[in-house]
């Protein structure tokens, strides 16, 4: 692994800010001031340790004179003005004379007599030892605190000063080929097998890029990874780094915005002046709208950072020498706002499209969720899978960790089919509200809206199968009824929006023929219904309009407040009205299945107030005792 020229600097720069390579916390600024305090503390406790284990009394100079002349005294020592003397006991005392007169004459003039002093031995000491450094030690420990002080608020200072020049850099997270925790391949992502395919090209460039370079082929510079949410273009981005075995540099576009103008360009340059000095290497831009959106869009002069860090994005990737074995990656959900001038070629002209996983990629997804978890006998990822259609590689994971997870609660070494199952209903609703306790008459309204859902689904041609219906409330649905397609389709017909649409209604329908009366339940039904019609008269021309598209996407709604809409007021109304016979003609036929079939409504409403909850299986018989044939897959009718 090659070593980076800055490495050295940026662990100098972390050490200030408290943390190591790997970005753990080390010795600190207040780890410092604490552990000084700490170190004072602890000598100024050893010092008055030393003083009150101190067995010298001291006591005035007459009493020392009155001491000697009984012949209590063994002997003196003088250290200077101390004067320390032992008893005949062994007890030490010690006292202060005058420092212009000698012990002798001191004590002969308190009165003591010469042939009394003769009897003491009395010497000269000098301050060595223990005594010689609590002195020492008392002296100057208070200049010793100031010093520490001072250093400490130096180091400080010059801390901040360096934060201050760290500003600019870059604060992009590398992983490099050795680290085997953070390393994935294509064997970790599955799915995405087109984009796979060509991203290995980039993976064959880094590996041998003489392979290209002589047939004089230039692997593009940047790659976009555009797809929905949660479709895994981060882990496909390192993945391509993990196959290759590369550095990775990994940061979101909006941390290169700071409350200052030009941060961000000057993050930009040293982000590419890292990834160059450790090439070949990838630089991925998660998010990259953040920095790189349309700049005609800015108005009133704001986000003049942001176009300056996009200038610089561009003016990077055109610095490119060919023999650079360095490649931009980037990822968005939004690639309707990007500026031009990144899609461009020589910059971003490789884009990748993402799309939702197939039911085979689910079950393969599944699968590599599902290691390292204790899986039952009974857990069939294939029906999983099935029951599955629309979500992201996100949400999978979501789901088998909300599968453990329920295992894990009530107290099971596995996870069973069962956890699995009402993880799916957990992910796409949320949890379920035991504490939401609904009254009786609220219970029959509920039962009789889903059932009507339910009843309109089974009786018409183009919409998808029931798969359950349940009067449980989760999140803020007081109930729900899941239908899923059997097989997974790309395209929506007419007649299967038409169908949808009925369906929607069918709750609303249920509710105002069998009490009388409606309630606020439908109010989420009646704008995806609405919803559904608009799009089918101003997106998809499948409408008596005719074949226009009259309306934006609808993430660039603020153009329309901005620019006006791409019809008159007259041509508005005739979108209006056009709306409006759908969602009547609609209601009709979900009115009549609901008059012509009351007795099988009636049946599953009652059998809902019961149960609570009605699989496909129970369904479906509840179907047939009413005389209504369920929907099959081919396959079950030729069995």
């Amino acid at each position: 692994m090659k070593k980076n020229p800055l490495n050295k600097i940026r662990a100098n720069i972390r050490s200030i800010k408290g943390k190591d390579e790997k970005g753990k916390k080390i010795f600190s600024f207040s780890q410092n001031f604490f552990t000084v305090v700490l170190v004072l503390a602890v000598l100024v406790w050893s010092y008055s340790l030393i003083q009150s284990t101190s067995t010298t009394k001291e006591i005035p100079l007459s009493e020392l004179a009155s001491l000697v002349s009984t012949n209590s005294i063994k002997n003196i020592v003088v250290k200077g003005d101390d004067v320390i003397a032992e008893k005949t006991d062994g007890q030490q005392v010690s006292t202060k004379k005058e420092s212009s007169t000698g012990i002798l004459d001191t004590l002969k003039d308190y009165g003591v007599s010469t042939t009394t002093l003769s009897k003491v031995s009395v010497s000269i000491g000098t301050d060595t030892g223990v005594y010689y450094w609590t002195r020492i030690f008392s002296a100057f420990l208070p200049i010793l605190f100031v010093v520490l002080m001072l250093w400490w608020l130096v180091r400080g200072i010059k801390g901040a000063n360096m934060q201050a020049l760290s500003f600019g850099q870059s604060r992009a997270k590398i992983i490099y080929p050795g680290d085997t925790k953070e390393k994935i391949t294509f064997k970790d992502v599955a799915g995405a097998k087109e984009a796979k395919e060509e991203l290995l090209e980039i993976v064959e460039f880094l590996r041998n890029p003489k392979k290209f370079l002589d047939i004089g082929a230039q692997i593009p510079k940047g790659v976009l990874l555009m797809g929905a949410p949660g479709t895994g273009k981060t882990l496909l981005a390192r993945a391509v780094a993990g196959e290759a075995g590369v550095p990775f540099f990994h940061l979101s576009g909006s941390e290169f915005e700071e409350m200052f103008v030009g941060v961000g360009a000057s993050r930009v340059r040293d982000l590419f002046e890292m990834a160059k000095k450790n090439a070949p290497s990838i630089i991925f831009i998660d998010e990259i709208d953040a920095v790189g959106r349309a700049r005609a869009l800015s108005i009133g002069g704001q986000g003049e950072g942001r176009e300056q860090t996009l200038n610089q994005i561009l003016v990077e990737m055109d610095g490119f020498e060919p023999t650079q074995n360095l490649i931009v990656m980037a990822a968005t959900n939004r690639p309707d706002v990007l500026d031009p001038a990144l899609l461009r070629p020589g910059r971003f002209d490789r884009r990748i499209t993402l799309d939702l996983p197939d039911r085979g990629d689910r079950e393969a997804i599944l699968a590599i969720h599902g290691r390292g978890k204790p899986l039952a006998e009974d857990v069939n990822l294939k029906i999983i899978a099935e029951r599955t259609p629309g979500f992201s590689g996100a949400d999978l994971y979501s789901l088998m960790n909300e599968g453990a997870i329920l295992a894990a609660r009530e107290e099971r070494k596995m996870v069973a089919q069962y956890d699995f199952i009402r993880a799916i209903e957990k992910v796409m609703l949320g949890p379920e509200r035991k504490s939401h306790l609904l009254s009786s008459e609220e219970k029959k309204i509920t039962a009789y809206h889903e059932a009507g859902h339910a009843l309109v689904a089974s009786c018409l041609p183009d919409a998808d199968p029931v798969h359950k219906v349940s009067i449980i409330a989760r999140g803020h649905a007081g109930g729900y009824t899941l239908k899923l397609p059997f097989d997974e389709t790309r395209l929506m017909s007419r007649q299967r929006f038409l169908d949808d649409i009925a369906m929607s209604l069918g709750g609303y329908v249920a509710e105002k023929e069998i009490f009388g009366d409606i309630t606020t339940g439908p109010s989420n039904d009646l704008q995806v219904a609405t919803a559904m019609a608009r799009n089918m008269v101003t997106k998809y021309g499948m409408s008596t309009l005719g074949p226009m598209a009259l309306e934006h996407d609808e993430r660039n709604s603020y153009l329309r407040s901005m620019y006006g809409k791409d019809y008159s007021e007259a041509f508005g109304e005739k979108i209006d009205d056009e709306i409006k016979r759908i969602m009547d003609d609609s209601w009709s036929r979900a009115r009549k299945i609901i008059i012509d079939k009351r007795d099988a409504l009636t049946s599953i409403a009652e059998e809902l107030m019961r149960v609570e909850s009605l699989e496909r299986e129970d369904f479906e018989k509840l179907l047939l005792v009413n005389g209504i044939t369920p929907k099959k897959k081919k396959e079950e009718i030729i069995l």
